[in-house]
């Protein structure tokens, strides 16, 4: 798959945007363990253009989580342009469009999934965007705004159309959320259509080798965007890995490297974004993190409890020897 100078020989994994997650932080240890690409969190277009402290800080990119992709959002055509202008100033591999965040505050601004009822306007948004930007536009939709409405096919056609040189389909209507299973039929539609020429990324309920291995041979997609499933642990990238190209089960990590990582996580992130928001952000990791092991609920409720890094890191140590002893 290439896009631009970038070029994958094999189906790529890809860090999802996520916000207050796929910071750069945990964007680095994404690419580390495994991921392909990565995405920053989305970012308003009227913060950028507004000059917003926060929506500037997520520009911020490392040279060791290349390639990353920075997402925007918005509803307004020179807006968006504008802001992009203002992205590639920190020199991303790409751009990429969210036409599919289906939170309340974005849809009731006309932005996100919300222009998947008005697909003149995304299409306009795309194209003005692809013309003016330096580097590769992609863009990430859902299959409709309901069941309804499952207008992903007219959307990719128009969005190829527009120049767009990647679309990934998350498989579920805005009105899911993010509930319910993901329907990867349309997606492989979308996929197997003659009239696309684009690579088309699948997103949804991927969380392990066996279901990603699943998902490339059923529909045939270009590469696959993990999301919730990498909240806390991005070890999954290297055991997805591990499953589609040696065809091994990994185990899962062990608790030493969970703790390490942990602590590294919070280290970058202390770092990056100062120790208060790096305290209470990092909190969203500990529950996947340490998920299916045993006897870890008081170590997780110390660490949410704890007021400062060094007490985490305390804690973090005290878990650690009591690990090595047993």
């Amino acid at each position: 798959m290439r896009i631009g100078k970038l070029v994958f020989d094999k189906p790529p994994l890809i860090a999802a945007p996520m916000e207050d997650i796929s910071d750069p932080p945990f964007r680095r240890l994404c690419r580390r363990l495994g991921a392909d690409l990565v995405f920053t969190e989305f970012i308003s277009s009227e913060g950028l253009i507004r000059e917003a402290g926060k929506s500037l800080k997520k520009l911020d990119i490392y040279e060791d989580e290349r390639p990353v992709v920075v997402q925007i959002f918005g509803h307004n055509v020179e807006s968006m342009v504008t802001a992009a202008g203002i992205a590639v100033e920190s020199e991303p591999d790409m751009i990429d469009l969210n036409f599919g965040c289906p939170v309340r505050k974005v849809v009731s601004k006309g932005a996100g999934a919300a222009l998947l009822q008005d697909l003149p306007r995304m299409a306009a948004i795309a194209r003005a965007v692809v013309e003016r930007s330096p580097v590769p536009v992609s863009a990430k939709t859902r299959l409709g705004w309901d069941h309804n409405s499952l207008n992903i096919m007219e959307a990719a056609e128009r969005l190829q159309d527009a120049g767009i040189s990647m679309l990934t389909i998350h498989g579920r209507t805005r009105s899911q959320l993010y509930g319910g299973q993901a329907d990867w039929t349309l997606i492989g539609a979308v996929r197997n259509n003659p009239g696309i020429h684009i690579p088309i990324i699948g997103n949804g309920d991927i969380d392990s080798g066996e279901k990603a291995a699943g998902m490339l041979n059923r529909y045939g997609v270009d590469g696959l965007m993990i999301g919730r499933a990498m909240i806390g642990y991005p070890f999954i990238f290297r055991e997805i890995k591990a499953y589609l190209e040696e065809g091994r089960m990994m185990a899962p990590a062990s608790m030493a490297e969970r703790l390490e990582l942990c602590r590294e996580l919070l280290d970058l992130a202390v770092e990056w974004k100062g120790e208060r928001v790096a305290l209470y952000e990092t909190r969203k990791h500990y529950g996947r993190l340490f998920k299916g092991l045993h006897h870890t609920k008081p170590l997780k409720m110390r660490l949410m409890e704890a007021t400062t890094a060094a007490e985490v890191r305390a804690v973090l140590d005290e878990a650690a020897g009591q690990y090595d002893q047993a």
